[in-house]
């Protein structure tokens, strides 16, 4: 079961990835050569229109080839100059390059709706379960079952709610109506700065009242429009945590030996998928998000790389010179080898640990 959801989804991603850029080549009236689900040898082929579909051997993924996908390649005998990819205005390459990302942000987003519109959404409720001695929260007259119902006349719903008005409020005071027994009372509570261990295990200064969290899970029912919106934020979300997880470790907050490759991505999926269907979905969005987000970054012969090209060809009218091109997808090539290099050698090292 579990290296049935590995191939399924890797390989769903990658396919979908590559079905972004077929889709955006195609309603262009670009030429397409060949869509191919999976990779090496031909198992299966047959060819409609002007384009070659195949099925090969090895399931990971797949690819699109694009008729005078080379600027090298200005003449294709099966095809006329019009269709050709190197003949078309640098808009039209460029969208057809960033729709492979886009397809996975699109994917991602409509996971987390399926997620959110059929299982509702979760999260802590934001009941008190502690409040700490000599705490705004305690001054306050906070007390241990308190549930909090608005911060400020906003309503709360989990306690993240309540996390991200209290980080906000630059230490402001804040109004908050608690719900204590069946009594509604309102409190006004100063949060004090101070020192905590963030995620990545930096020590920050952040506005805190002093009290716990229950630990309790409601889940919040969602309409379909509500689950739209929902599953935009928890997209975006993921798209942020992979910047920021990116600026720490230029930053080295985040070593280079936590860096994961295909194996732990393996394990991962092999993990949710015996824990049941919810958690698979919700990570195959979270990588969806990812591998969007990766092929965005600037290095060549990523979909950045050619739009960062694409874009230079933009702004000089001119398109970038053959040996400068061929010198900067080496660099890309050396750059994604040595971080696979490395992303492997941490994974085998953790197996063997």
């Amino acid at each position: 079961m579990g290296a049935i959801a590995v191939l399924l989804v890797l390989g769903g991603l990658i396919f979908f990835h590559e079905l972004g850029h077929f889709l955006m080549a195609r309603s262009l009236g670009i030429g397409v050569k060949a869509f191919a689900l999976g990779f090496g040898p031909k198992i299966f082929s047959f060819t409609w229109g002007m384009t070659e579909y195949r099925l090969c051997a090895v399931p990971l993924g797949g690819y699109v080839m694009l008729a005078g996908e080379s600027p090298d390649n200005e003449e294709d005998p099966a095809f006329p100059k019009a269709l050709l990819f190197s003949a078309r205005p640098v808009w039209q390459r460029m969208a057809v390059v960033a729709s492979g990302p886009i397809a996975n942000f699109l994917l991602a987003w409509g996971l987390f709706w399926v997620l959110f519109a059929t299982q509702g959404q979760m999260g802590l409720a934001p009941d008190v379960d502690q409040v700490l001695p000599d705490s705004p929260a305690a001054q306050s007259g906070i007390l241990p079952g308190d549930s909090v119902l608005a911060v400020d006349g906003h309503p709360i719903t989990f306690w993240e709610d309540l996390t991200e008005r209290v980080q906000g409020s630059q230490g402001h005071s804040l109004v908050l109506e608690l719900l204590r027994g069946k009594q509604r009372i309102t409190l006004s509570v100063t949060p004090e700065m101070r020192p905590r261990k963030n995620i990545f295990g930096e020590t920050v200064s952040t506005p805190m009242m002093g009290i716990v969290a229950a630990k309790k899970i409601v889940t919040l029912e969602l309409g379909a429009a509500q689950s739209l919106q929902v599953s935009g934020k928890e997209t975006w979300r993921a798209v942020v945590n992979m910047v920021t997880a990116l600026i720490k470790m230029i930053e080295r907050v985040i070593p280079a030996d936590s860096i994961g490759g295909p194996i732990l991505i393996a394990q991962l999926i092999s993990r949710e998928a015996q824990s049941g269907i919810v958690g698979l979905i919700a990570l195959t969005a979270a990588l969806s998000a990812n591998l969007g987000f990766v092929n965005l970054l600037p290095i060549p012969v990523l979909d950045g790389g050619h739009l960062v090209i694409f874009g230079l060809e933009a702004v000089t009218r001119r398109p970038l010179g053959v040996r400068a091109r061929s010198a900067a997808i080496r660099v890309g090539i050396a750059m994604l080898a040595a971080l696979m290099i490395l992303a492997t050698y941490n994974d085998l090292r953790r197996l063997l640990e």
